[in-house]
């Protein structure tokens, strides 16, 4: 790293010399070290390719980098090969000696670690063959390939702080405004508030000291995307802050990350630390009189803490509660100065905006810009693809890409060969789309209208196996646990509409209790303080608009079609189907099932706790779930 840079031009001749140092054409061996991957022996595999590569006499002439997330957790931990672009996956420490002999000594595949086509048998080797990405548009992901985290260097070779320089020495803090206001960029955190209006509003707020923070809570059960975007590329973040700190007139910020998050938390204070270190942060950036320093602020985990008054209140240290929206954090926030928060996926926007320009932005997304900056949604946007999904990870689109490409296209389908019955969008306070809402292009507008959200980016999969009664209420669960308890509607209603569910999953409710489950839903929906409440209804509003008939069995049949509230469930072995072969008795964890070898079996009611093991066990479809 060099001395401390004083001018945009020093920058630039210093991003020259790493330039001239770099040889693309050199193999480089990339590790995933992202969160999902570390706890797959990411760490082992690096310290193994290491070894290896020492053991060849390759030091010097074998480059190996540990990166952030590459997105594909899936199959980690991910190696990549470059400059040949070859992706192993599910990689160990055995393989390290075999890929460095064969692979690089060699120039020969190790065709057992690529991906394989499960339709084909086809091996995948890279990312333009590999569905999971070939579909994808990583514009703000796809440097998590090519960069080390922790490497302030890599960042700047690969034109980091660019949009920085540019910013600070040809453009007026009014026209770094305009320019993201023109993109359409909007914040990608919650309700997709335009980010130019909400920064030229606090520009204009008159008050002693401005304040810029980030929303790195992501409290979201499913979501990781801005985890894994602090892991990855924490400059990204750091210089869309300084460029909106510019732009605004702040000269203090704050990161507020959730203390769960320690692998971030780490890289982000050596990203500011490094920055600090050669003049991109602190006093005079570059020469150009304008100053910024960033603090992190790590909160304890309380999912209301990502509503942004309840987040400023907490990095005040008082308690994380919400308080009224009539009071604009742009003109009367931290501290009762003004200030603006985005998440950390919209400060990653921003330098690309600045580098290639708004126009370049708004032709990737939906809607029109030029009518209102609230008209479509520009971008691309980051999703957690989880749940009953083959390909589980983290998926980047352009907004407007339908449910069905991601799931099917990028997520290689439901798992087990099972039929899709449900997705989530927008973590707990999201609502839940079934089939018919497929061929839907996801943005923030056209989700709002079928009853969801954007959200944070969680997608949560459900198959056929899943209760969509049961899945309301788990959620409605957590918000329960997560609620502040400030506001009545919210405190008390998310408690009953969670106890209304269970009657139902119990058979205790008729379909009166539809009815008042849906009013009570809609009251705390208007009622309530902060976004929290409001959208807490999300999953139960649309489970009933969508998933209607399934709650109307729960009641009228007494029966859960998928098998899963046990109250209203029950099994029986068929005596005709019954081989005797012991393996649903040899499972079973309470002593329910008895019976001899090569002989029917059958279910002691009265011992049976109704787990499913049983079923799930056997081979030959005896045991009847009714």
């Amino acid at each position: 790293m060099a001395t401390k840079l004083t001018s945009c031009g020093e920058l630039d001749a210093y991003r020259k010399t790493l330039c001239a140092k770099h040889d693309p054409n050199r193999t480089c061996i990339t590790v995933c070290g992202g969160t999902g991957c570390r706890a797959c022996r990411g760490l082992d595999v690096a310290e193994s390719f290491r070894k290896a590569i020492r053991d060849q006499a390759l030091e010097g002439k074998v480059d190996l980098r540990v990166t952030g997330c590459l997105g594909f957790c899936e199959k980690g931990p991910v190696v990549t090969i470059r400059p040949k672009g070859l992706i192993y996956v599910k990689t160990t420490p055995q393989d390290a000696k075999e890929v460095v002999e064969k692979t690089v000594l060699r120039g020969e595949d190790v065709e057992r670690l690529f991906l394989k086509d499960p339709q084909t048998g086809k091996r995948q080797r890279t990312r333009e063959e590999i569905p999971f990405y070939k579909n994808q548009m990583p514009l703000i992901f796809g440097a998590n390939f090519e960069l080390d985290p922790q490497n302030i260097d890599d960042y700047i070779r690969l034109g980091g702080y660019s949009a920085l320089a540019k910013a600070l020495a040809a453009m007026k803090p009014e026209e770094v405004i305009e320019a993201v206001s023109r993109s359409g960029l909007r914040g990608r955190g919650g309700a997709g508030f335009p980010a130019g209006v909400k920064w030229a509003s606090c520009r204009k707020a008159e008050g002693n000291g401005k304040y810029i923070v980030c929303n790195a809570d992501e409290g979201d059960p499913g979501a990781y995307a801005n985890r894994s975007l602090m892991e990855g590329n924490p400059h990204s973040v750091v210089e869309g802050m300084i460029i909106g700190s510019f732009a605004i007139g702040a000269h203090e910020g704050f990161i507020y990350v959730r203390t769960e998050y320690p692998l971030a938390v780490e890289l982000m204070y050596k990203a500011i630390a490094d920055a600090r270190a050669l003049g991109l942060l602190g006093r005079n950036i570059l020469g150009s009189g304008h100053s910024l320093d960033l603090e992190i602020n790590r909160g304890g985990g309380a999912f209301v803490c990502g509503e942004s008054t309840a987040l400023m209140a907490s990095i005040e240290g008082r308690p994380g509660e919400p308080r009224a929206k009539h009071v604009h954090m742009v003109e009367r926030g931290l501290w009762d100065r003004p200030t603006v928060l985005n998440n950390v996926e919209t400060w990653s926007n921003v330098p690309l905006i600045i580098n290639r320009g708004p126009e370049w932005f708004t032709t990737i997304g939906t809607g029109n810009v030029k009518d209102s900056p609230w008209g479509g949604s520009k971008g691309t946007k980051i999703f957690s693809l989880v749940g009953k999904v083959n390909n589980t990870g983290l998926v980047e689109v352009p907004m407007g890409t339908t449910l069905r490409k991601i799931i099917y296209d990028i997520g290689g389908g439901i798992k087990d060969g099972k039929k899709f019955k449900g997705v989530q969008t927008g973590g707990p306070s999201g609502g839940i789309l079934g089939e018919r809402h497929l061929d839907l292009p996801i943005d923030y507008d056209q989700l709002v209208e079928v009853g969801s959200m954007m959200g944070s980016g969680g997608m949560i999969v459900m198959d056929e196996d899943n209760c969509m009664v049961d899945f309301a209420r788990f959620f409605l669960a957590f918000l329960e646990d997560e609620s502040c308890g400030k506001c009545t509607p919210c405190r008390e209603g998310v408690t009953q509409m969670r106890q209304l569910l269970e009657q139902i999953g119990a058979g205790k409710a008729t379909l009166a209790h539809l009815d008042l489950l849906k009013d009570l839903a809609e009251v705390v929906q208007e009622a309530s303080l902060c976004q929290l409440g409001a959208t807490a209804p999300n999953p139960v509003l649309t489970t009933l608009n969508y998933f209607r008939q399934e709650y109307e069995a729960h009641i009228r049949d007494g029966k859960c079609p998928a098998g899963v509230c046990k109250a209203l469930v029950s099994y029986h072995i068929d005596p005709e189907k019954c081989t005797g072969c012991t393996l649903c008795a040899r499972n079973c964890p309470g002593g329910a099932v008895q019976g001899e070898k090569k002989q029917p079996h059958r279910i002691i009611l009265e011992k049976c706790s109704k787990c499913g093991i049983c079923y799930d066990a056997c081979k030959f479809d005896a045991v009847v779930r009714n």
